[in-house]
């Protein structure tokens, strides 16, 4: 009988999917680059407004050297696009920056440019969540003191629909990208014919003056002005964000994979270089104002800003300006645009729960990271990103500009890591080629792949020297910070790998058997044979092993290392298609009490004994679940056997001590 808590999840999140039900499917190119892209395509929506505010604490003159900020963006853009079309040649089956990383400069390197990367979804989420709630506001002014609210719920949201498994769909979320496509260039196409003509309106906010900042009253001129343009350049890099959506989804696309990603990728590059100067372009030639502080930049008649005055996003500004406000077109594009940021959010939730769960296979993140949930999603990936989305955006009050200062960073980290780890890639391949046609083309990767790194390691130079100051320097904390935990994490784990590792000097010794008694195996290791050996002792009148079949692989090694060590016990392997521990357990020991209800069953738990805190939140939780239910059972006792691992002894001197 469901619990009323257990009744409440079912409600939100749905009833379980058994294992056999994940099924991986493959997609088209038509479908793959909306699906993949949508972050990369969004960014569209938020970058330009970036450049355009920095430039213009110059004055409106400032401004004007927009456009060719924006084709440096494009450049950086298209080098990008380029050595990713490497990687994808370099791993056809797939590989993200960490995994570039870490195969091919070290684990530390893999572990930064991790840290990177995780920080970089949080950032996805929040700023392109908040976005979109700035472009609700656009529409309905109404909603402006209630744009964080909005934004919050959209996490929540997001949260619900990924816990619930919603990430099928590919042809809704295609039409919405496409959608987003076509209004953009249609904005884009009908604005240039408009300006071309001499038609094109001016934006609603041209008839404001910009008040250009103290320190830059004299305009771009001196070290001031092009530390300015560098820091409106690496704002306007966030037009970057998302690249690497198809790179990390090679294996998802249909077969020729490796090639159809490619392309995908270099039909992203196009279009959204195309997209963002077309929205630059016009931006100059309607000439919209935006600033950070509308209140204090901005001017009528030299008098202040009307006290009601919302500051639209520039893509919003631009269809209010060609299609004229209230007209179906100027609603759809802005909609769209929330959507497609939304999207992009929706992506970054399928993206940071996988690489968590990966980072926790290799014992760089807790293992509660590694396992699917009731839906087959990795719930506490999911949990864990919309929190920290969450956190930021409430911080931040959902303030773009401020959340993308700290989003760059760590965008330009896992570029530059990933670029460096390419280039080692081929020249140990180089190394081991004899053909000249396949030596030639690997050092035409190289190269281009050399360039792609020299390029990123240029601009994360500028974004930290630009931004740091301006909030750069919390997501470099972050990062810091995430990398120091996950080394911990690791170090830990492999300590504690090396403290249970069976040898030469662990034996089995025959007991006379008296108690009926259970065990609960997960690995054969010191703390499984000695809760063996307590279990004998007590002379059981039965002696049974059990295990949970959550992973097939890590059952098969169980039972392997069984056999090999002779353990003169047999063990039972309980199936869990929903992969839930707890239950078969219940349900085996159930059926024992059912079957021989006079007998008292002993169920011994071998359990850690650790030193620290923080040591207890990736130890001990499944044991301490199973111990909470088998209380409940009656005719069932619960034997802990403890196990002291090496850092609980300084905890013991301690208590001694005092």
């Amino acid at each position: 009988m469901l619990t009323f808590l257990e009744a409440v999840k079912r409600v939100l999140v749905g009833r379980p999917f058994a294992s056999d039900s994940l099924r991986s499917r493959t997609l088209p190119k038509r479908l793959a680059m909306p699906v993949f892209s949508a972050s990369a395509l969004s960014s569209v929506a938020y970058a330009p407004d970036e450049i355009l505010l920095t430039l213009a604490l110059a004055g409106v003159a400032a401004v004007a050297i927009s456009p060719w900020v924006g084709v440096a963006v494009i450049a950086v853009l298209l080098v990008v696009v380029a050595s990713y079309r490497q990687a994808m040649r370099a791993y056809p089956s797939g590989g993200d920056d960490y995994e570039i990383a870490k195969r091919n400069i070290g684990p530390r390197a893999g572990a930064t440019v991790a840290s990177a990367l995780m920080v970089d979804y949080v950032l996805t989420v929040a700023v392109s969540v908040s976005a979109a709630a700035q472009y609700v506001v656009s529409l309905a002014p109404s909603l402006h003191g209630a744009r964080v609210v909005l934004a919050v719920a959209g996490v929540a949201v997001l949260v619900l629909l990924n816990l619930r498994g919603t990430t099928r769909g590919f042809r809704a979320r295609a039409v919405v990208a496409y959608a987003f496509l076509a209004g953009i260039l249609a904005l884009c196409a009908t604005g240039v014919v408009q300006a071309l003509s001499g038609t094109l309106a001016q934006a609603p906010s041209a008839r404001f003056e910009i008040v250009p900042d103290a320190a830059l009253d004299t305009g771009l001129v001196g070290l001031a002005g092009a530390l300015l343009v560098l820091r409106a350049f690496s704002a306007g890099a966030a037009a970057l964000t998302g690249l690497e959506g198809p790179v990390s989804n090679v294996p998802r696309f249909q077969a020729p994979q490796s090639r159809n990603a490619a392309t995908t990728l270099l039909i992203l590059g196009i279009v959204s270089s195309a997209m963002l100067a077309g929205i630059i372009y016009l931006a100059n030639a309607a000439r919209v104002h935006v600033v950070q502080d509308p209140a204090a930049q901005l001017r009528l008649d030299g008098g202040p800003v009307p006290g009601d005055y919302i500051q639209a996003p520039v893509v919003s500004q631009l269809a209010r300006t060609v299609f004229d406000a209230g007209s179906p077109a100027f609603y759809g594009v802005v909609a769209v645009t929330a959507l497609v940021l939304l999207l992009a959010a929706h992506a970054a939730f399928a993206a940071f729960p996988v690489l968590a769960s990966t980072l926790a296979t290799d014992g760089y993140l807790p293992r509660q990271l590694r396992t699917r949930g009731d839906r087959l999603t990795f719930s506490n990936g999911i949990l864990l990103l919309g929190l920290g989305a969450v956190v930021l955006i409430v911080l931040f009050q959902a303030d773009v500009t401020a959340l993308v200062q700290l989003y760059i960073v760590g965008v330009f980290v896992s570029f530059t890591g990933g670029q460096l780890g390419l280039v080692l890639h081929w020249n140990r391949t180089l190394r081991s080629t004899v053909g000249t046609q396949e030596r030639w083309a690997i050092r035409k990767s190289r190269a281009i792949n050399m360039l792609g790194f020299v390029l990123t390691a240029a601009v994360l130079v500028v974004v930290l020297v630009t931004k740091f100051e301006y909030g750069a320097w919390i997501a470099v904390l972050a990062m810091a910070v995430l990398f120091a935990v996950m080394r911990s994490i690791k170090k830990h784990y492999d300590v504690v790998a090396a403290e249970l590792a069976i040898d030469d000097a662990v034996h089995l010794r025959a007991l006379p058997s008296r108690v009926h008694a259970v065990i609960l195996v997960s690995h054969v290791r010191k703390p499984v044979l000695r809760a063996l050996a307590f279990a004998r002792a007590s002379r059981p009148s039965r002696l049974d092993a059990i295990t949970v079949d959550v992973d097939p692989e890590q059952t098969r090694r169980t039972l392997a290392d069984w056999e090999r060590y002779e353990i003169p016990v047999p063990i039972t392997v309980l199936a869990s298609p929903y992969r839930d521990t707890i239950t078969p357990i219940l349900d085996y020991i159930t059926t024992m009490r059912r079957d021989s209800p006079r007998d008292l069953v002993v169920v011994y738990i071998p359990e850690y004994v650790v030193g620290k805190w923080w040591e207890q939140l990736v130890h001990n939780q499944t044991a301490l679940r199973i111990k909470a239910r088998l209380h409940f059972v009656p005719g069932v006792m619960v034997a802990s056997v403890p196990w002291q691992l090496a850092s609980s002894d300084a905890t013991r001197i301690y208590q001694d001590l005092k």
